[in-house]
């Protein structure tokens, strides 16, 4: 199975210090070894969740219509607030 993963944290300061990427990382990085995955590609955003255009999160659902491959996310309010 192939995995695209894809990280968001809201602020500029969280994207540098690595505070919230460390977090989701690690929780996705567990998931993907317990279930064999293979990974084919990483993006990651920093941006708010109530800014809708965000071109890290189409990247990686492009790159997961190229290869088949499934989005994962350590969590559903990475995605979206609503």
């Amino acid at each position: 199975r192939k995995a695209v993963t894809y990280y968001r944290v809201s602020t500029s300061k969280q994207g540098k210090s690595g505070l919230g990427l460390e977090a989701q990382r690690h929780s996705v990085e567990q998931f993907l070894v317990a279930g064999g995955w293979q990974l084919v590609g990483e993006f990651v955003e920093v941006e708010s969740g109530k800014v809708n255009q965000r071109p890290q999160l189409d990247a990686a659902l492009a790159q997961c219509e190229l290869t088949g491959a499934t989005l994962i996310v350590a969590k559903l309010d990475r995605l979206s607030r609503n």
